[in-house]
């Protein structure tokens, strides 16, 4: 199995496609979504190694690269150096980039931020708009972070972890301290703004009952991004590509 060194961290990576004995394919970076890993994109990479040199990093804390976690809390600006010295080391700039969920919050910082322009970009459940909190939500979090001073003042760390285990999303309760910091850093981040600088031609497709990531952020994106376009997927969640996979993979071949 592939393994690379990168900003000292031992990361795992699937190069799919690339065959000495053919020309040489466009390369298309793939990016996952919190929690997922190579694995989880297995029927997509091996459809567009048909066409593409599909790359597929773990990025660190996920997958095959778990236990390579950074080495302190990582926000969308550190993840995307990270993978900006990833393709360095690799010595490949990409023509497509296919991202999913908080892979697409990467994506936009590379495209808006960092410089990087492919050719087209795939976005699916894209993650990255940042929604006001209602008001139960306020008080809860208000509470919590009342509780979490004072057991921190108390030097009471295995009630505040008990406090911790039962408070946030299931991603959440499940990660590390350190990647529960980075959950915490890329969902605090609104990129809405960056939108408008991302002028790579832009699908978006979208299950049409994703409840992590809403319908109505599509159309935000759709509306913000200079050259994105929007295809919804009836009866199909977060993970169309799963749920409707000739449809999804259909719709995406069209725009490549």
């Amino acid at each position: 199995m592939p393994f690379i060194t990168v900003d000292n961290l031992h990361i795992y990576y699937e190069d799919s496609g690339s065959d000495k004995s053919e020309p040489q394919k466009p390369a298309l970076l793939l990016l996952h979504g919190w929690g997922c890993g190579c694995d989880v994109y297995k029927k997509l990479t091996a459809h567009f190694a048909e066409k593409y040199r599909v790359i597929v990093p773990d990025l660190p804390g996920f997958g095959r690269s778990a236990d390579s976690e950074p080495p302190s809390p990582w926000g969308v600006p550190r993840y995307a150096d990270f993978t900006l010295a990833f393709l360095s080391e690799l010595n490949i700039t990409p023509d497509v980039i296919f991202a999913h969920s908080m892979g697409c919050r990467i994506a936009i910082w590379l495209m808006a931020e960092a410089g990087l322009s492919p050719g087209k970009a795939v976005f699916t459940g894209a993650a990255g708009i940042r929604h006001k909190p209602g008001r139960k939500a306020r008080i809860k979090t208000k509470i919590f972070k009342c509780c979490r001073k004072i057991l921190e003042l108390l030097h009471m760390d295995k009630t505040l972890e008990k406090l911790r285990q039962h408070s946030g999303s299931a991603d959440y309760r499940a990660a590390s301290a350190t990647m529960r910091g980075c959950l915490s850093l890329m969902v605090g981040q609104d990129l809405t703004d960056f939108l408008k600088l991302v002028s790579t031609e832009t699908l978006l497709i979208w299950g049409e009952n994703d409840d992590a990531t809403p319908l109505q952020d599509a159309r935000v994106m759709e509306r913000e991004m200079p050259n994105a376009g929007l295809a919804f997927i009836k009866n199909a969640g977060h993970y169309a590509f799963l749920e409707q996979t000739a449809l999804f993979l259909k719709i995406t071949d069209n725009f490549l």
